[in-house]
């Protein structure tokens, strides 16, 4: 065939008389947004994008091929393994070992008692006391959950929402009975209450206050600890939840946008702070449209940044993100074929350009991570930064023509659900009318209908089924942890000075009343060995409580 065939004629003489191109087949070859994949890609496919966005150089704007010139050349991404279980003494010890083993990052995995602002002691905290997470009633807990791991030398991210301020503000107190310039401090919040709304559900407060927290804690920041992220923008609950890529992005960054408008409105400079703000993406199986996802993700935001709040530092527009790969991919059936999905994910994460990553353990699917599971997940980052050579080059699949595509294909789509949600009002308008939970909704119930239709194959579960063997070497969390944590926390109280604790709460009170940023007087609840209960018990009396928003 003469090399001037052109795409149309190869398909035509090719491609349709060797393919049955039923409907049912060609539904195999969607991306989970939707999107059609062609047989072949060819300069065809790309002829409109614009040279200067899909591929200016790396750390130019729109910044899609990286925010960094030399990416993981100069330095590699940050390798974080999320953990926390039991207590705070099983979990210092699950840290320490992966530092030994090379990690270069913290994180933190907090129960749900501490997420929804309970202390291990309350009726509420039940059976769920070190369950999904480690227990944090006061700044006892932290300490003994940091013993022996400088703060100013490591950097901590720490999977917070609704009681991230609480959280922080430990973490603060701790590093100055350290020693450490909190100026120095170098990690990350989550804070990202919005999605709580979306996906997740461990809100406490309604969404005003909650956003009042937050700006608070951009404010603080800002001052005080400037290397700190003070919001991780989380698209991967969603995703999680059972959106498309091209719904992650949309929803996540909408979120960021009404983050902005919030801080801009509390009287905060976009440059200001702006910074500070990163992302939280997930990783999924589909490898090419994870990588096009991310740089659609860096683009659009650079976008936005730029031309929405006319942002002037380069670094306003960069849009920095951690991944982590996806947890209900994996499969209790079959569990050691986890291994090879988390490697896929994480090679999408690389080749996407993220700043930090957490692998999963194979095991996840079933139980609270082993540590050998752990040690697969952390060697998995390690072998793919330092034998893989995927690292070498910054962008490696920048310009095929498939992921120029498939990028110019997930930012329009990212960008039309981002208008949609402007015509419902914003963010939190279209989250009380339900638009994006029912748009999660309806995505997650396509998926599964593909798989149980067999269209979608889940190796082990719909196809390739064989019998799996008994699992063995499960963490269980004895539930005598749960009254050993319950009697930390007597101790505690009782030693305590009790006056200076019930006034620092009464002047919690009073600041939650006013428009004051809030952070400095937390700092000094915790201080005293205030509760995270007692403090989120104050801050409720002042805000109330959310209920879920019904979708219908």
């Amino acid at each position: 065939m003469c090399a001037s065939t052109n795409k149309q004629e190869w398909e035509k003489n090719i491609y349709e008389p060797a393919t049955t191109k039923s409907a049912e087949r060609e539904e195999q070859f969607l991306t989970t947004s939707g999107t059609p994949l062609e047989p072949v890609y060819t300069p065809d496919d790309v002829a409109g994008f614009d040279y200067n966005e899909s591929l200016s150089f790396p750390s130019e704007y729109p910044f899609t091929r990286g925010v960094q010139p030399t990416m993981y050349r100069g330095r590699f991404w940050t390798m974080r393994q999320y953990a926390g279980f039991a207590s705070a003494e099983e979990s210092n010890k699950r840290y320490r070992y992966l530092l030994e083993q090379g990690q270069t990052g913290l994180s933190i995995a907090f129960d749900l008692p501490t997420q929804i602002g309970y202390d291990s002691d309350d009726p509420m905290a039940r059976g769920e006391v070190g369950k999904v997470g480690v227990p944090i009633d006061t700044l006892a807990d932290i300490e003994t959950l940091f013993d022996q791991i400088p703060l100013e030398k490591v950097s901590t991210s720490m999977t917070i929402n609704a009681s991230a301020a609480v959280l922080l503000a430990m973490y603060i107190a701790l590093a100055k009975k350290q020693g450490a310039d909190i100026s120095k401090l170098n990690g990350t919040i989550q804070n990202d209450v919005l999605k709580e709304y979306i996906a997740r559900g461990t809100h406490i407060f309604p969404p005003q206050p909650s956003m009042r927290l937050i700006t608070d804690i951009f404010a603080y920041c800002k001052e005080n600890v400037p290397r700190w992220n003070t919001i991780s923008i989380s698209g991967y609950h969603i995703r999680e939840a059972g959106s498309s890529a091209a719904q992650e992005i949309a929803f996540t960054l909408s979120d960021g946008i009404a983050y902005v408008e919030a801080a801009i409105k509390a009287g905060l400079d976009v440059d200001a702070f702006a910074g500070r703000l990163s992302f939280f993406f997930a990783s999924n199986n589909n490898l090419l449209e994870e990588v096009a996802k991310f740089r659609a993700a860096r683009r659009l935001w650079a976008k936005i940044m730029k031309e929405r709040f006319n942002a002037q530092k380069e670094r306003s527009m960069m849009l920095r993100f951690h991944t982590q790969t996806c947890g209900h991919t994996l499969t209790a059936q079959q569990p050691i074929n986890n291994v090879v999905r988390v490697a896929i994910q994480a090679l999408a994460a690389v080749l996407g350009g993220t700043q930090s990553l957490h692998t999963n353990s194979w095991d996840e699917a079933y139980a609270t991570p082993s540590a050998d599971a752990v040690t697969i997940a952390l060697r998995t980052q390690q072998i793919l930064a330092s034998e893989s050579g995927v690292a070498d080059v910054v962008d490696p699949l920048g310009g095929s023509y498939l992921i120029e595509s498939l990028t110019d294909d997930m930012e329009a789509k990212a960008k039309a659900y981002i208008e949609k949600i402007d015509e419902l009002g914003g963010a939190l308008s279209a989250i009380e009318n339900g638009y994006q939970q029912r748009e999660i909704q309806e995505s997650s119930y396509r998926t599964q209908q593909r798989i149980d239709a067999g269209k979608h194959v889940v190796v082990g579960l719909n196809k390739f089924v064989s019998e799996t063997a008994p699992i063995a070497d499960i963490i269980r969390v004895d539930a005598a942890e749960a009254a050993k944590q319950s009697d930390r926390l007597a101790k505690v109280k009782a030693n305590r000075d009790n006056d200076q604790v019930q006034q620092s709460l009464a002047k919690l009170e009073e600041v939650a009343k006013s428009t004051d940023n809030a952070m400095p007087v937390i700092i000094e609840c915790v201080e005293a060995y205030a509760s995270i209960g007692e403090i989120c018990g104050v801050l409720r009396k002042v805000f109330g409580e959310q209920r879920e928003f019904l979708v219908f």
